[in-house]
């Protein structure tokens, strides 16, 4: 990815000035730096002296608000912790991306608690950051739990922005808001100063606008070991085996699945051979994907929280004990069932825990890597999302369906890429494989968006309207 032709201070400027005109329509960014400007002239400093970082030298990047940084809050959009002081430390990919330049425009909204509070929560709603609308439908959700980083993306308030993953937060709110979202292998980037959900499923990952910022954004991130942009190498697909599962993943949105058969018809005409009629086998029950989560959460929660300063909650029954005390805003739309589920568990040494985990990696790895071998396979390629559903703040969400449970489970990537408008909403197609096989799918899903271009031009920008 090549370095921005204007000084990083022009380019903070039009930012904070787009910030201006839009944000207060989509509610995407909760937290501003007030030191972006400082930070830019720094580093222009340093350019104009012959010192470039690399090729993220000067660039904007906004942070979901639940990745610890040590000069702004970091709350998980949620009030118990919107009045503490900011982390004593910067997450280890927030220093890796000051480390490489980028300059931190600010924080993003998200599902309070990445959406693991109450089951009937609407994503993009935080206590403490309000609601985040889709800017292709503003009485559409932006999706979750990474909502405010996909819809900041989408309108034009950063070209980069960071999202974390549990089980659809990258690639839902991506696929929503018709930008690239790529949740790396589980592991590849450190969880340390990410505010937890999951330790089995948890990973922050890209949202930008191209396959390529992606790629340049996942080299820095994961510390500079892979060049993961060295992968954008073109439409070429010759040689390349891609699995289509059609079960259980297609048939909740005939739009999304005529522009999907759409993109199988780029990714063969581009050389690639498409093996079709695959099946993957169920995700396993929800009850226990729900138990792992439970499990973790509570666990999890209580070891981050002892590395915040003095003052605020230490456990997760501290959270659910603020969130009675101040019912009248935290508790307003949906209640907090799922944390007092988690609060009830009992550790990871759990007779009930450990068995679902197993049952997890049966769904989830066997079930990947079984179809990858069988049928020597490169990558999978599945719709991503139903386009985006009307917000609901007092139903809940009313998602249609999905893609991203098996590699949740699994701890394996996927990368959403869009594939066009239905209606006027985006979606987008989801490349999938076995572990560490993100640079094969940083490949085809470069090679998808470079024929797509082709084909159709540029992605279509949003217009910030109602969706009638």
């Amino acid at each position: 990815m090549s370095s921005s032709p204007r000084t990083a201070v022009a380019t903070v400027e039009e930012l904070q000035s787009r910030y201006a005109e839009v944000n207060p329509v989509v509610n995407a960014v909760c937290t501003p730096n007030p030191a972006a400007l400082t930070e830019a002239a720094r580093l222009d400093t340093e350019r104009d002296d012959g010192r470039v970082r690399g090729p993220l030298h000067g660039l904007p990047v906004l942070v979901k608000d639940n990745i610890d940084t040590a000069d702004l809050p970091t709350t998980a959009g949620s009030l118990a912790l919107a009045g503490q002081p900011p982390p004593p430390y910067d997450a280890p990919l927030v220093r890796r991306l000051r480390e490489a330049g980028c300059v931190v425009l600010g924080k993003t909204n998200l599902s309070e608690w990445a959406n693991f509070r109450g089951s009937a929560s609407s994503s993009g709603w935080s206590a403490y950051g309000g609601l985040t609308r889709n800017p292709y439908a503003l009485n559409r959700s932006a999706g979750g739990s990474s909502s405010g980083s996909g819809a900041a993306v989408a309108a034009g308030l950063a070209d980069l922005a960071i999202g974390t993953e549990t089980n659809g937060s990258i690639v839902c709110p991506a696929a929503l808001n018709g930008i690239v979202g790529l949740k790396p292998t589980v592991g590849l980037i450190p969880q340390q100063g990410i505010i937890p959900l999951s330790h089995s499923q948890d990973t922050a990952g890209p949202m930008t606008r191209t396959v390529r910022q992606a790629a340049a954004l996942l080299t820095v991130m994961t510390g500079g070991g892979t060049d993961y942009e060295s992968y954008c190498r073109g439409e070429d697909l010759s040689g390349v085996r891609i699995g289509v599962p059609r079960g259980p993943l297609w048939g909740y949105s005939l739009g999304l699945d005529r522009l999907t058969e759409e993109a199988i018809g780029m990714l063969s005409a581009a050389g690639a051979t498409i093996v079709d009629g695959l099946s993957l086998p169920s995700p396993g029950s929800e009850e226990d994907q729900l138990a792992i989560l439970a499990h973790e959460m509570k666990v999890d929660l209580a070891a981050y929280l002892a590395s915040r300063r003095p003052g605020g909650p230490r456990t997760l029954a501290d959270v659910i004990a603020f969130n009675r005390a101040h019912a009248d805003v935290e508790l307003r739309y949906f209640g907090q069932d799922l944390f007092e589920r988690s609060e009830q568990t009992d550790g990871l040494d759990s007779a009930v825990y450990v068995a679902a985990r197993l049952s997890a990696l049966r769904a989830g790895r066997d079930g990947i890597d079984t179809l990858l071998r069988d049928n020597q396979l490169d990558a999978l390629v599945t719709p991503s999302y139903s386009p985006a559903w009307a917000i609901d703040l007092i139903n809940g969400d009313h998602v249609l369906g999905s893609s991203s449970s098996h590699a949740a489970l699994a701890g394996y990537p996927l990368l959403a890429v869009p594939s066009g408008l239905v209606e006027g909403l985006p979606v987008g197609i989801t490349f999938s494989g076995t572990g560490r096989s993100d640079a094969t799918l940083i490949r085809l899903a470069h090679a998808f968006e470079t024929a797509r271009i082709k084909a159709h031009g540029p992605f279509p920008t949003p217009e910030f309207r109602q969706w009638v």
